[in-house]
């Protein structure tokens, strides 16, 4: 498993990237991105670490603790199958895999039109 770190916290920062430097990755590449708070949709599965019962772990936590619930997160019905890859999105069961398949399908279009958005109104900004 792939994961980016986009924490708010330098320090929940660096100590995460020292716990899973293994298996760091860039955002576009990762199948997971922790983050410190709930944000808005990145393309892919989010897990949160905060003090709120939505979070996936709480503070303080040690590497043992973070790799298990890691584990667990990527376990649920929903992430399994947003780490799908194509091939065996097709071979799942029309319902599920055709509706996964749209969900991939609309975040990346939406992430393409706002940084096309993005680069359009910078372009602009510069002249």
């Amino acid at each position: 498993m792939k994961v980016a770190i986009q924490c708010v916290s330098p320090l929940l920062q660096r100590s995460l990237e020292l716990f899973l430097k293994d298996r760091l990755s860039s955002l576009k590449q990762c199948d997971v991105v922790i983050r410190d708070r709930f944000g808005a949709d990145v393309g892919h599965p989010q897990f949160v670490i905060a003090q709120t019962p939505e979070a996936q772990l709480g503070k303080p936590f040690s590497k043992s603790q973070l790799l298990l619930a890691l584990e667990q997160f990527v376990g649920t019905k929903e992430v399994r199958m947003a780490l799908l890859t194509m091939d065996e999105l097709l071979e799942t069961p029309t319902g599920e895999g055709l509706k996964v398949l749209e969900t991939r399908i609309i975040s990346l279009t939406q992430a393409y039109q706002n940084d096309l958005i993005r680069l359009i109104r910078e372009h602009y900004e510069q002249h």
